[in-house]
């Protein structure tokens, strides 16, 4: 049987793992990532798939070790010793067997993604929105984020250029923590009041998954600007004015353009 009409993959499928990681969470996670593709493999297995020619697959940063000091860029080769670090491996370890196929392999290593429809900054707003925001731990760990609109736009340019290997999803302007909630308390026109929220208080709300908030990856979006990519919200003042200020972003624009 023939795949008719496509040309290209996107796989986005994989579990949250923005909640308590649990045995059946972290389970979760690596399944959902680790069966859809060996799933999607078996199918392209069977059918002429001789004009599809590319599969992009979503990744994550969090593959990178962390660090307050170190600029990654995909060249890195260390892995963070966490449950975070160790599932992208796997993740891009599966990706990269759709290979076998005759296929283009690209990966997105995604950031923290600027959405104001749920994700890690509505989580973030939530606090400050109620007057209790505060920066976590020293607030001084790197969170290297991207505009939703130009998420999406990077996989189609990734496909419309025919890219292959892996690229960071991130945007050219890593900030801290505390910038980021400084910057979004001033979007929403809010006082910080609280002093910093230290590691173990977290630790004892969240467990384990606490870890995603005080872990630091300050990552380089070079690569992908240099096949031609021009991120439309370069900056953080000017991602969040877009998603809560007066110009409020519509994310159905983005596939019409």
């Amino acid at each position: 049987m023939r795949v008719e009409g496509v040309s290209a993959i996107i796989n986005l499928a994989a579990a949250s793992i923005s909640k308590r990681w649990t045995s059946t969470c972290k389970k979760q996670a690596l399944s959902s990532r680790v069966n859809t593709l060996r799933t999607l493999y078996s199918a392209l297995e069977k059918v002429d798939r001789s004009n599809i020619t590319l599969f992009v697959s979503a990744s994550a940063i969090g593959l990178y070790p962390t660090s307050l000091s170190n600029f990654y860029t995909e060249e890195e080769k260390n892995v963070d010793d966490s449950f975070l670090g160790r599932i992208v491996k796997v993740w891009e370890k599966e990706t990269d067997a759709l290979e076998k196929l005759n296929l283009k392999v690209a990966k997105i290593r995604i950031g923290l993604v600027m959405s104001a429809k749920g994700g890690a900054l509505s989580e973030m707003a939530k606090p400050i929105k109620n007057y209790v925001g505060a920066a976590f731990g020293s607030g001084k760990q790197w969170q290297s984020w991207i505009h939703i609109f130009d998420l999406v736009r990077m996989f189609l340019f990734v496909i419309e250029n025919d890219l292959q290997g892996a690229y960071n999803g991130v945007g050219p302007n890593p900030v801290t923590n505390a910038k980021l909630v400084k910057e979004i308390a001033m979007v929403l026109e809010k006082p910080l009041l609280l002093p910093n929220i230290p590691k173990f208080v977290m630790k004892a709300i969240l467990g384990e998954m606490s870890y995603l908030l005080f872990a630091s990856q300050r990552v380089s979006g070079k690569k992908i600007e240099e096949k031609g990519f021009v991120f439309e919200y370069p900056s953080i003042r000017g991602s969040l004015e877009s998603l809560y200020g007066k110009g409020v972003y519509d994310d159905s624009s983005v596939l019409h353009r």
